[in-house]
């Protein structure tokens, strides 16, 4: 709804409800209310772009204090963007092992915030499940297994909100495989705490790594990876050989990407 609409509109309601009109002063004062919800709103979608632009550049540090400054807004979109930069710190090579587990668990804390402030949010569905899968890690197999469909849920609903998002469809393709290929004696503690444990298939995952690559072709070199990874688990060496080459190939910006091509190398080599 636009401004003048709305203020239209608040003028008639006053009216119809026999409220008194706006004095002068009141009348300058609610206008001084309106310009100050107009320069927030023109505020918050700079930082927006801003963070937005220092995350495409993987400017982690800079982009973590920017929005750190944010951690008591009542914005989703600050929110969960904060849980994504304090995640992304976590994962720097040099972190401290004390320090990446805080920030590990702000993460979650954030991102938790961001789902109460806007449950329609499709990014704070996502990184609601990336920051609980990772939180698993610290409280050990049967806490992170008794997560897996909480997880699923959100990432569901992520597509569902959003179904051209390729990272949602990525992380739910990752799930699927890590379903698909779960070792015996952790499908063991899925069987004590789930009547029907969750499972997937490989098939399942490709599903959802190809939609990811059809909504936006190349977006993520670990993308190309678990193709090449999936069609490996599935016996296809011709596709494998192809989406490891894709991903080999891949342009290396990010500590990732050069994990990614060592990975596909490594891989590679093993089918030739």
């Amino acid at each position: 709804m636009s401004l003048p609409l709305l203020c239209a509109q608040t003028g008639g309601a006053a009216f119809l409800l026999g409220l008194p009109t706006l004095s002068c002063l009141g009348y300058e004062a609610y206008h001084r209310v309106q310009r100050s919800a107009v320069v927030h709103a023109l505020e918050k979608e700079e930082v927006l772009e801003q963070a937005d632009y220092l995350y495409s550049c993987a400017e982690t540090e800079k982009l973590y204090q920017l929005l750190l400054e944010y951690k008591d807004s009542d914005e989703a979109e600050f929110l969960w963007r904060l849980a994504r930069a304090s995640r992304d710190l976590s994962l720097l090579p040099d972190m401290k092992a004390e320090k990446k587990k805080q920030l590990v668990f702000e993460a979650l804390e954030y991102v938790k915030r961001a789902l109460e402030k806007d449950d329609k949010c499709f990014a704070a569905h996502k990184w609601y499940a990336v920051c609980l899968s990772d939180v698993g890690d610290y409280e050990g197999v049967k806490v992170k297994i008794g997560n897996s469909t909480i997880i699923r849920d959100h990432l569901e609903t992520a597509i569902k909100l959003n179904p051209k998002d390729a990272t949602s469809l990525h992380i739910l393709g990752y799930w699927c495989f890590a379903f698909a290929e779960l070792p015996w004696y952790q499908r063991k503690v899925a069987a004590l705490i789930f009547a029907s444990p969750p499972t997937s298939t490989y098939d399942e995952a490709l599903e959802f790594f190809l939609k990811a690559e059809e909504v936006d072709p190349n977006f993520y070199s670990k993308n190309l990876l678990m193709l090449g990874k999936t069609f490996m688990a599935m016996k296809d060496q011709q596709n494998a050989l192809l989406w490891l080459t894709k991903a080999k190939e891949y342009p290396a910006r990010t500590l990732e990407d050069k994990e990614v091509h060592k990975e596909a190398v490594d891989l590679l080599k093993g089918l030739e």
